[in-house]
C-alpha cells in the first residue's frame, strides 16, 4: 500500500504544454487510493479539458472564485476550504508565469489563492521551454519557492515544445509520484526503523481438530501494525489465527498458531528491531499432552491437564537491550496496580491497557478504550476511539518516547 493511500491530493493545473499529462497523474494518485481534486488556472483549460480530470478524479474541477453555470445562484468556490482540505498540494505543470507569482504573493485566480492559503505540505514540478527555465528570473523563483518550503520535482532533459532539446521537461507522471511518495517517506518519524508486533489468538491443540483459544480478532494489532507502517516503520507482524487482512509494502506477516510458534517468531526478529509491541492475545496454558488422534465422546468425564506457556513478553524483556518495548494488560479488576505490577515485572518500557469494565473495550469490537502508562508509572488515558484512532495514538506516544 502506498504512502499515499487514503490522503487528500490537490493538483493544481497551469497553462503549458505539460498540462495533458496531468490526466495520467490523476489516474495514478487513484490508483494509490488518494483523493483528488483539480484546480485550474483558466487558461490551462487550453491544453486540457475539465471534463477529462473531472472524469478521472469523479470530483467537480474549479478554475474561477465562483461557478457561473447557475446565474441565481452563483457559487463561491472557497479557497481556502479548499487550501485546508489537503494532505498535499501538486502544482504540475508550473509554469514559469505561475510560479513568479507564487513566489510575489500574486493573487490573481484560484489556484494562486488557494496556494496561498494551503497549510499542507506543497510539491511543484517546472515545466518550460529551455531559455525560460535557465533566465535568472527563474532560477530566482526556484530558490524562493524552495526557501518558503516548498518542494520542487526537478524537470528533466528532453525533447521540448518548441524543438528544442535540453532542460525545462517536466517530470514524467511516473515519476512525480515515486517522487512524493519516496519524499514523504524520508520525511516520516519512523523511517528507518523495524517494529516487532504480535497479534491476533493463539490456538493449542487438544486433538487433531481441537484446540483451546480466546476471542481476540486481531483488529487492535492489525489497525497498530498498519499505523505503524504510516510513519515509515518497517514492520514484522506475527500474527496468530486471524481473518484480519493487510496490504502494505513495509508489513511484513508471519502466520503462527500456538504460542510457542509465536514465542519462536518474536525471538527470531526481536534482535533486528528497535520497537516490539505484543498486542497477542497468547494462551497462558496449553495441554500437557496432545493426542495424535480425535478424541471420541464418550459419557464420562474428560480432563485434560495443562501446563504453563512460555512467557513471551517477559522473555523479551529479559533479553532486550535498546529496544522500546511494549506490552498488553487486559484487566477485569485492579486493572491500573496489575498493570503496572506487569510493567516492572516483565521489565517493559510500557504497558498498554484494557479493561473489560468499559463498554466498547476489549475483544471483538471495532472500539478500545485505553490507558498508556510508562516505566516512570505516568499514567495517559484515552476516550473511547475506534482501533484505527487508537493504534494511532499508541504510535505517536511511543514516537515521543523514543524521539
Amino acid at each position: 500500500m502506498s504512502v499515499l493511500s487514503g490522503k487528500k491530493i490537490l493538483l493544481g493545473i497551469t497553462a503549458g504544454i505539460a498540462a495533458y499529462k496531468t490526466a495520467s497523474l490523476v489516474r495514478l494518485f487513484i490508483k494509490l487510493g488518494a483523493e483528488v481534486k483539480v484546480i485550474m488556472t483558466p487558461a490551462s483549460k487550453d491544453f486540457i479539458t475539465p471534463l477529462t480530470l473531472s472524469t478521472l478524479s469523479k470530483n467537480p474541477v474549479h478554475s474561477t472564485f465562483y461557478d457561473k453555470e447557475d446565474a441565481e445562484n452563483e457559487m463561491w468556490n472557497n479557497h481556502v476550504d479548499l487550501g485546508l482540505w489537503a494532505d498535499y498540494m501538486v502544482v504540475a505543470p508550473a509554469t514559469a508565469n505561475t510560479m513568479s507569482k507564487m513566489t510575489n504573493g500574486t493573487c490573481d485566480n484560484l489556484l494562486l489563492a488557494v496556494y496561498l492559503s494551503a497549510k499542507c505540505p506543497i510539491y511543484f514540478a517546472p515545466a518550460m521551454d529551455l531559455d525560460m527555465y535557465i533566465h535568472p528570473s527563474t532560477k530566482e523563483s526556484l530558490q524562493k519557492l524552495k526557501s518558503f518550503g516548498n518542494t520542487i520535482i526537478p524537470a528533466t532533459s528532453g525533447e521540448l515544445a518548441s524543438g528544442l532539446v535540453g532542460e525545462g521537461r517536466m517530470a514524467e507522471p511516473e515519476d512525480i509520484v515515486s517522487f512524493i511518495e519516496n519524499d514523504i517517506l524520508s520525511k516520516l518519524p519512523l523511517k528507518g526503523k523495524k517494529l516487532l508486533l504480535t497479534a491476533g489468538p493463539t490456538y493449542e491443540a487438544i486433538d487433531p481438530v481441537r484446540f483451546i483459544g480466546n476471542h481476540s480478532s486481531g483488529k487492535m494489532g492489525f489497525a497498530i501494525a498498519e499505523a505503524a507502517a504510516n510513519l515509515g516503520a518497517e514492520v514484522f507482524l506475527i500474527s496468530g489465527p486471524s481473518h484480519q487482512k493487510i496490504q502494505h509494502s513495509l508489513v511484513h506477516r508471519v502466520n503462527v498458531i500456538s504460542a510457542d510458534e509465536m514465542y519462536n517468531a518474536a525471538h527470531k526478529y526481536f534482535k533486528e528491531v528497535d520497537i516490539a509491541i505484543l498486542a497477542a492475545a497468547v494462551a497462558d496454558y496449553r495441554p500437557k499432552n496432545v493426542a495424535t488422534q480425535k478424541i471420541k465422546k464418550t459419557t464420562s468425564a474428560l480432563e485434560i491437564e495443562l501446563e504453563p506457556t512460555k512467557d513471551i513478553l517477559a522473555s523479551l524483556g529479559e533479553i532486550k537491550e535498546n529496544q522500546f518495548l511494549v506490552g498488553f494488560a487486559l484487566e477485569t479488576n485492579n486493572e491500573l496496580e496489575n498493570a503496572k505490577g506487569k510493567l516492572k515485572r516483565k521489565n517493559l518500557d510500557a504497558i498498554i491497557l484494557n479493561s473489560l469494565q468499559d463498554k466498547g473495550a476489549g475483544f471483538a469490537t471495532d472500539t478500545n478504550k485505553i490507558t498508556i502508562i510508562d516505566k516512570d508509572l505516568t499514567e495517559k488515558s484515552f476516550e473511547l476511539k475506534s482501533k484505527v484512532e487508537v493504534a494511532k495514538d499508541i504510535i505517536n506516544e511511543i514516537v515521543k518516547n523514543i524521539s
